[in-house]
């Protein structure tokens, strides 16, 4: 009898390791059990899920072994997954998925822009403006949007 292949149960379906999240980086075309341990070794779920969702390259490829072409090829087929290895965090997954698609409302992209040019990494104010739109409401504007996003960060 054939052992069961890495991150899948005899019957085939996968299953999630300790983390929840070790099925999904082998499902990408070329990434290996090594490098999806490197990758899950180096950033949480949720930090993988934001680099998903954020196109964030370079935090993929901080994973040793893993370079440009695969930490794309990572983002790349995995961006519809982000939302399932954001375990906490899934509120802001889909804001974080339309600043890195470049689809988020004016406002929303003008206040994280703001908020990183202010020296805050993206992630961080992407978080902080997704908690300013969720208190504001929908109809905020960008000023708005950044003085609550600055009080977000200031807690």
């Amino acid at each position: 009898m054939v052992p069961p292949a890495h991150g899948q149960r005899s019957g085939g379906r996968r299953e999630g390791g300790a983390c929840g999240a070790i099925h999904p980086v082998p499902l990408v075309q070329g990434v290996g059990a090594k490098v999806a341990l490197a990758v899950l070794s180096t950033l949480s779920p949720s930090e993988l899920a934001n680099a998903i969702a954020l196109r964030d390259i370079t935090m993929v490829s901080r994973a040793p072994g893993v370079g440009k072409k695969v930490a794309e090829r990572i983002v790349t087929e995995l961006k519809n997954k982000a939302p399932a290895l954001a375990g906490d965090a899934t509120g802001t997954i889909g804001l974080k998925q339309e600043l890195g698609e470049g689809v988020a409302p004016t406002p929303v992209a003008d206040a994280v822009s703001a908020l990183v040019n202010l020296g805050y990494s993206r992630d961080m104010a992407a978080n902080a403006v997704a908690a300013a739109l969720k208190s504001a409401g929908g109809e905020a504007d960008t000023g708005m949007l950044i003085r609550l996003g600055l009080k977000e960060l200031a807690k």
